[in-house]
Formats: structure tokens, sequence, C-alpha cells
């Protein structure tokens, strides 16, 4: 009996290991590569919809062009520090998806954190940013989008952040970087 169920342990410990599955995506710039992990258990519609970018190779040749800084952001009352990217033309965007909260995935704005920008609930469609640094204004009920949605975080940075630090000190104007660093590729590891 003993053995029996140890064995019934190692087959609902290896099932429940295989049903958070992890998906692994390599973004190429000209400063660098970034690697980082999507979480499709936590935030399905959100990684379906970036997945559907880089299947269609809309992110090829797009860029990373906004960088929230203390300094950029010295006159707001709640700060972010995070990098953004994605922007493609109009002609390849898919539907804005339906947000998937932090109160909802369990995710939050940690350092290093892959999530969707957006303007207004179920609006975000193919730009993403990176937080640096925790950045807790941005889940659900944070401060930083009177809505109180926050954002839909669905992935993490595993390596390249000296990348993402180096794309948050190029120089911008009002945010926006005035020579916008390419995304040669995304693609699946």
């Amino acid at each position: 009996m003993n053995k029996f169920f140890k064995c019934m342990l190692l087959v609902l410990l290896s099932s429940s290991i295989q049903a958070q599955q992890i998906e692994k995506y390599l973004i190429a710039t000209t400063l660098g590569d970034i690697e980082v992990e999507l979480y499709p258990e936590k935030a399905p519609v959100t990684v379906q919809n970036f997945r559907a970018y880089v299947a269609s190779g809309a992110y090829q040749n797009s860029s990373f062009f906004r960088v929230c800084t203390p300094e950029n952001e010295s006159d707001r009352e709640i700060q972010i520090e995070v990098i953004q990217g994605g922007n493609v033309s109009d002609s390849l965007l898919l539907p804005p998806i339906h947000i998937e909260t932090t109160k909802e995935t369990g995710l939050k704005h940690k350092d290093g954190t892959l999530s969707m920008a957006r303007l207004e609930p179920n609006s975000a469609q193919s730009s993403f940013f990176i937080c640096i640094n925790d950045q807790p204004e941005l889940d659900f009920q944070g401060k930083r989008n009177p809505d109180g949605f926050g954002f839909a975080a669905f992935g993490q940075v595993t390596r390249g952040m000296d990348i993402v630090k180096k794309i948050q000190l190029e120089k911008d104007e009002d945010q926006y970087l005035i020579d916008p660093i390419v995304i040669h590729s995304i693609q699946a590891l």
C-alpha cells in the first residue's frame, strides 16, 4: 500500500507540473537579447494575443519606443519605471483583447514583469511593457490608471534585465525615445 501511495503521489505531482506550462521567447534588439517566459495558464487571453503577433511576424522590426524614468515621470503623482515596445503598423493590429487583471491572474507587476499597454480596459493590442523595479500601482486597484483595472501582466524577464535597463537609459523626449531601439524579432525558444 505504501508503494501504491508513493506511485500515485508521483503521478499527481507530474501531472501538476505539466499543467503549469511556461512558454519562453527571445526578444532580439539592437542593444542585445531579452529572454522572457509567459504564463498561458494564468493569463491565457493575453498570452494568446502576444503569440498571435509573434506568429504573424508583426513584431519584426518594431521597436522599444517609450521609457518611463524617475526624471521624465517627476511631474506625475504616481510614477513608474517601464520600457514600452511592440508598436506595429495599423494594418497588422489585431482586435483589442479583454483585460485579464492582476486580481484574476494573481500575477503582479514586479521587477521584470511583462505586461500589456492600454489606454482603457479591454483596449490592449500589440504594445507591451517591461517593469523596472516593482510597480504595484500598475496592479488591479493601483492608482496609475484612474479606472483602477491596472494592466494585464502575462510574463517575466528571465535573462536580459541589463538590456532592459540600457534601453531605459537611452535619450528620450517626453518619454519617447529619440532613437527607438529596434526589435529585430521575437521568437519562441
